[in-house]
């Protein structure tokens, strides 16, 4: 793990995700769990409406915490309903916790590569729709991170389990002169709540 990354992870350990969001986080972490148990591959796809922000922080947040607690076979994704561009705040965000972010085109929808260790390889992120090419087809589980992919997404094709992990969305605060604490803080407990998926697996 990079090591600013690892500094701001062993933060994290320290605080205590609350009974009610357990409750939220539990279906995740039983399918998790089972997938292990049977050996199969883990993949997840965290879907958001425009995949600009909390999806990609929590597909990022996912891939690293299931590196920190050694648990094989994982593949995080992020989707919307549709495709935009992961909001620049966003990397900012991730830069100054720890990772390291390259970015590998240009156009108004950029791709990036995050690394959160030497060796490993990077994720990829980039806005797309949740049934991109890029993203599986079938086999995996699909976490509706905000209201309105919940809602706008009655069906999401060849998933085998859903999960509803709302999150607020920091794009309130664009402009504000609190977007910066506030684009931190989202990024923070979504970084808690996947330390604790994954620490609960077994």
């Amino acid at each position: 793990m990079l090591e600013n990354l690892s500094k701001t992870i062993e933060s994290i350990s320290k605080i205590e995700v609350s009974a009610e969001r357990k409750a939220v986080l539990q279906p995740l972490v039983d399918y998790i769990q089972n997938k292990v148990n049977t050996h199969e591959e883990i993949r997840l796809n965290f879907i958001c409406t425009h995949n600009s922000r909390r999806s990609h922080l929590s597909q990022i947040w996912a891939q690293t915490m299931a590196f920190q607690f050694g648990i094989k076979n994982v593949f995080c994704y992020s989707g919307g309903t549709e495709a935009t561009a992961m909001f620049p705040k966003v990397g900012e965000t991730l830069v100054k916790q720890g990772f390291q972010i390259q970015q590998l085109s240009q156009e108004q929808n950029p791709v990036y590569a995050v690394k959160f260790d030497d060796n490993q390889h990077p994720i990829i992120c980039f806005s797309k729709t949740y049934f991109d090419d890029f993203n599986p087809k079938t086999n995996f589980g699909a976490i509706m991170t905000c209201n309105n992919a919940d809602e706008g997404c009655p069906m999401v094709f060849g998933t085998e389990a859903r999960f509803s992990i709302k999150y607020d969305d920091p794009k309130a605060f664009d402009g504000t002169d609190v977007m910066n604490e506030k684009y931190t803080e989202r990024s923070l407990q979504i970084a808690c709540e996947m330390y604790f998926v994954f620490s609960q697996i077994k």
